[in-house]
């Protein structure tokens, strides 16, 4: 069975499911290189209009493998396989740049890409998996789901961006304190704070993020990509850049046909049919 789900469904919205329930969905195996691989096709693929990530089992996704962490992959000796030849500057650079690769394929992807991503998250999100769901636009959240950094706990400082998200969604102070403390929140708590948008009773929760993915793949996606846009600009540039971006983006987004389908409906006082054109 494939450490990576897809299932391609006819209202053009992507459900991507973690597949390594034995060990919490880690990210083991074949996991990162193929949810990389299928990030990358949804965005390419003009019949994807939103991303639904998932874990099967127990848990969204635990983060590292810490297994193959405790049986001595340290960070000087994973992918040496040169008798020792290269320097220890050679193998961190390789290192970093392979972990920065794998980051900009998984987080940066699902932050970035021009349509809207979901994160249903099943069980335990910790780790980098807190920082994949962190990633997503949206996330709704089981009951029974656990959330947590947790990169204290393994002696860890934090990757796939999760110091970067996290603190725009529950404020620095709170963010540090999570880092360092480590310390696990339950569903509700994570509501509380605005970690997630939305805690559902857990054999609701797919039924639940599908009904918000449906809702999304029936809108404009071409306006759907200038707000993200907009957005995830905005959260880093100032108020006379962010009016210049929005003018841009409002014009284009006023050049596509499904603007000009919204209007005609508005007037004759129906759905608007969206096509993405």
């Amino acid at each position: 069975m494939s450490d990576v789900i897809r299932e391609q469904r006819d209202n053009g919205v992507t459900v991507l499911t973690l597949n390594r329930p034995d060990s919490l969905n880690a990210m083991g195996g074949e996991l990162m290189p193929l949810l990389s691989e299928y990030l990358a096709e949804a965005a390419r693929d003009r019949k994807t209009r939103v991303v639904v990530l998932t874990g099967a089992g127990r848990a969204f996704c635990a983060g590292g493998d810490v297994k193959g962490m405790a049986a001595g992959r340290d960070i000087l000796s994973r992918g040496n396989n040169d008798n020792g030849e290269r320097s220890p500057a050679s193998l961190l650079y390789a290192s970093v740049e392979g972990l920065r690769a794998s980051q900009r394929a998984t987080s940066l992807m699902l932050h970035a890409m021009p349509k809207p991503t979901i994160a249903a998250i099943n069980g335990h999100a910790v780790g980098a998996g807190l920082s994949l769901a962190l990633s997503c636009d949206i996330r709704i959240a089981s009951d029974k789901a656990k959330l947590g950094t947790a990169f204290r706990n393994v002696g860890f400082s934090g990757d796939f961006g999760g110091s970067w998200l996290l603190q725009r969604l529950v404020g620095m102070g709170k963010a540090k304190e999570l880092y360092l403390g480590g310390d696990i929140l339950l569903a509700d708590e994570a509501h509380r704070i605005g970690m997630v948008n939305k805690v559902v009773a857990h054999d609701d929760l797919m039924t639940e993020a599908l009904a918000v993915a449906d809702h999304m793949a029936a809108g404009p996606a071409l306006a759907y990509a200038r707000m993200k846009e907009n957005i995830n600009k905005g959260s880093t540039i100032d108020f006379a850049t962010a009016l210049d971006n929005e003018a841009m983006n409002m014009q284009l987004s006023g050049m596509t046909q499904d603007h000009q389908e919204a209007a005609k409906a508005f007037v004759e006082k129906r759905q608007p049919v969206f096509k993405g054109i």
